[in-house]
């Protein structure tokens, strides 16, 4: 019998912020771009509860969460602390949760029988609780983690426990924050039918448009529809939507992932062209992924990417494959660059279009 655990930390950046130090405890916190008193350009990256309870959410317009907090303010309650993103704290803390989990999952000399974990993200873990043999017995473990990720870390989690990698993940979101939800295999049918199709990995806002015309809003009305169907509206898409829609989901526990990456962007203050002063906040962004390359354990890289996007939002990335792993600062830097010259000049930016935002990031690491 396979068992499943998905572990997710609530609000990961904000929570390890306010865990950090007594003065923001029980405060509303937004972690990102500086807001600049309402005119900052970038977005939130993580609110805690608190700020959700304002509205403040991830991918937020920053400038957008400095009104909802000054609205609140004006109503007699607590401000908003915005706080810049610190990845070295959250790498660290990421590593930590790992230690953790495999701490209370230790390997088996038998596969079938689990004990692998995938960090999934920073703060996202999958692992295989199948040597537990019975859900029961799968909760304890869980619980565990929990409680010394809370000891240790300050912070809470949520889990979700299933018979693969899909009910996990979806049960980890029902009860949060600090939530524990376990559904077993003769109960994922029933567990799923009344959710909205929005929790199903993968249906975004334009996938869930087209079904809402089709009168699908919940799993169970998903069902509804054939294979077929699927396939004709969404092409290859649509099977896993049927799938995933009766709670099937094959894929395994990957331990390493060479998909992990490390990156950052950051958004001007203004729409811009110039050539030096993109290059100044883009060594800098280099700079600083290279930094938490070598702090992470890592030795190696393998591909380099960029991403750009333009001032009418339109958004672009670029990747390369190195012919041999690198763990040089220069090749990196030099590479990158290389992806992001031709959105500056006319070979990918004919009509030299304004930018708002630059990203970079390695991947592949070893």
């Amino acid at each position: 019998m396979k068992i499943i655990a998905h572990l997710d930390m609530d609000a990961f950046f904000a929570s390890l912020e306010e865990a950090g130090s007594p003065i923001f405890k029980g405060k509303p916190i937004a972690v990102g771009s500086d807001p600049k008193e309402g005119h900052g350009r970038g977005v939130v990256s993580t609110a805690n509860y608190k700020a959700r309870e304002y509205g403040i959410h991830s991918a937020l317009p920053i400038s957008v969460a400095w009104r909802l907090s000054q609205k609140a303010k004006s109503e007699g309650k607590l401000e908003v602390v915005f706080l810049p993103v610190d990845f070295v704290r959250y790498d660290k803390a990421h590593e930590d949760i790992l230690e953790i989990i495999k701490k209370h999952v230790p390997p088996q000399r038998d596969p079938a029988k689990g004990g692998k974990v995938e960090p999934a993200s920073i703060d996202e873990f999958y692992f295989d609780l199948s040597f537990a043999k019975t859900y029961k017995k799968a909760e304890e473990i869980c619980r565990k983690i929990k409680k010394e990720i809370k000891e240790k870390l300050r912070v809470t989690c949520s889990v979700g426990i299933g018979q693969n990698k899909l009910i996990a993940k979806i049960s980890a979101g029902i009860k949060k924050p600090d939530g524990l939800v376990v559904v077993k295999e003769k109960d994922s049918a029933k567990f799923l039918a009344p959710l909205g199709i929005r929790e199903i990995p993968g249906i975004g806002p334009k996938t869930e448009q087209v079904l809402n015309q089709k009168g699908v809003k919940i799993i169970k009305e998903l069902r509804a529809l054939s294979k077929n169907s699927l396939q004709e509206l969404f092409g290859k898409w649509g099977e896993d939507i049927y799938c995933k829609a009766r709670g099937i989901d094959d894929s395994p526990i990957v331990e390493n992932r060479e998909a992990k990456s490390i990156g950052e962007q950051t958004t001007f203050e203004q729409d811009t062209l110039n050539f030096i002063y993109i290059g100044e906040v883009f060594e800098n962004l280099c700079k600083s992924v290279f930094k938490r390359f070598l702090q992470s354990g890592f030795k190696t890289f393998k591909t380099v990417g960029v991403t750009v996007r333009f001032y009418d939002f339109e958004t672009k990335t670029t990747a390369k494959t190195l012919k041999n792993p690198s763990s040089k600062e220069k090749e990196f830097s030099l590479e990158a660059l290389k992806l992001l010259l031709p959105y500056i000049d006319r070979r990918k930016n004919s009509r030299q279009k304004l930018i708002r935002l630059i990203g970079v990031k390695m991947g592949k690491l070893q």
